[in-house]
């Protein structure tokens, strides 16, 4: 099994092969994958690439609750359809908000007791409606506790944060972007009455088996190690999840695991012959869900951008060819244009995707954030390295 056709074939898997117009957002995240978001152009990529969704389409999607941004695996948060709220928010409980919590009570003297207080004074000031940070901020006036220098320190400056995290956790609460959108960080809080975890009743361990069935028919073949990176597990837990799973090597003492049907499916996969090209997002699954770049590269590109002393993630956004990639390219919002650069010889069908994908950004979303610290000031150097790249 020829390592062109493993991309290939995670290629597929990932929707981005073939496109599929008339999949709405929330069928592209369930049969490809949660998108990770980071208030980037992520979550609008994923389904750009995958299905030509316009922002207009994944926005209403977020109105609608077809799909919402959520704490999930290692509590870090992605967009997920409807269908996986409930497991979503399981399997991302005890991560991200318990060990701020677990911070806050060591060394910030926040106790369990002051918590529980400040979560229900939160769940009344959001009785009337959806509020801001600084809205419910000063709705609960005292009650918000000020942790002073230290708290600073650590990253915790009020304990408002930990009761919202401790409530979106447990599905009280949920985020809900200001103006719709996903690639920014600025979210007002509403009461989450109809939450999904309210009639789940799903043990920690069988979501973890959900998840990692998921994750399989997402990205597979994996290793057990790339699973258990992903869903953030301790190698006990992580080989818990996995052993009903029923999941066999690609070929006799590979690490890469596959379900049976799919390996199946696998012998019999041939690649497209002609290129297949499409823009991702540095964060986008086919290389973030492995976190294995080098498996994605010819070794020669692998060197030119530092993936062979051990990098995991992409330095930029990506071009992709059948799962390989091709190159790396930025957003100039002071251009409104694409800067690329390219480990091929580009094509007339590589210009055509780039002008496809560049025309979707500059009329639907205006800039192309990695990230919502990624200001075109941060993201200069990684312009101009593109473009001497591309000079030569």
């Amino acid at each position: 099994m020829t390592p062109h056709t493993l991309r290939a074939w995670w290629a597929a898997r990932q929707g981005l092969l073939a496109p599929s117009p008339e999949q709405d957002p929330a069928t592209v995240l369930a049969r490809t994958g949660w998108a990770r978001s980071v208030g980037g152009v992520g979550p609008y990529l994923t389904l750009f690439a995958r299905a030509g969704t316009a922002r207009a389409a994944a926005d209403a999607a977020v109105a609608a609750l077809e799909i919402h941004e959520l704490p999930s695996a290692r509590g870090c948060t992605y967009v997920v359809p409807r269908a996986d709220f409930a497991l979503a928010l399981r399997v991302g409980q005890g991560a991200g908000e318990a060990s701020e919590v677990a911070t806050a009570k060591k060394h910030l003297g926040v106790t369990d007791a002051e918590l529980e207080r400040l979560c229900d004074r939160v769940l009344g000031a959001l009785a009337a409606g959806p509020l801001d940070p600084a809205a419910l901020k000063d709705s609960l006036g005292e009650a918000v506790r000020n942790l002073g220098p230290e708290g600073k320190k650590r990253g915790v400056t009020t304990t408002l944060p930990l009761a919202l995290g401790k409530l979106q956790a447990l599905g009280e609460i949920r985020r809900v972007p200001v103006g719709g959108r996903l690639d920014q960080q600025r979210y007002a809080y509403a009461r989450w009455i109809d939450s999904p975890l309210k009639h789940a009743g799903l043990p920690l361990a069988e979501a973890h088996v959900e998840l990692a069935r998921r994750y399989f028919r997402w990205i597979g073949p994996a290793t057990a190690a790339q699973f258990q990176a992903f869903a953030g597990l301790g190698v006990k837990a992580s080989k818990a999840a996995l052993a009903p799973l029923g999941l066999v090597p690609v070929l006799a003492d590979s690490p890469l695991l596959i379900h049976p049907d799919d390996l199946d499916a696998l012998r019999a996969f041939t690649p497209p012959a002609e290129p297949v090209h499409r823009l991702v997002a540095g964060v986008d699954g086919l290389v973030l869900l492995r976190r294995d770049l080098a498996a994605h590269l010819d070794p020669a590109d692998a060197a030119r951008i530092g993936a062979g002393n051990g990098l995991q993630d992409l330095p930029s956004h990506a071009i992709v060819d059948r799962g390989r990639v091709v190159g790396l390219w930025e957003y100039d919002p002071a251009d409104a244009a694409i800067t690329w650069s390219s480990f091929v010889p580009p094509t007339a069908a590589l210009r055509a995707e780039i002008a496809r994908t560049e025309a979707m950004i500059r009329d639907q979303l205006g800039d192309a954030r990695a990230d919502s610290l990624d200001s075109l000031e941060r993201r200069r150097p990684r312009i101009a390295a593109l473009r001497a790249q591309a000079a030569v």
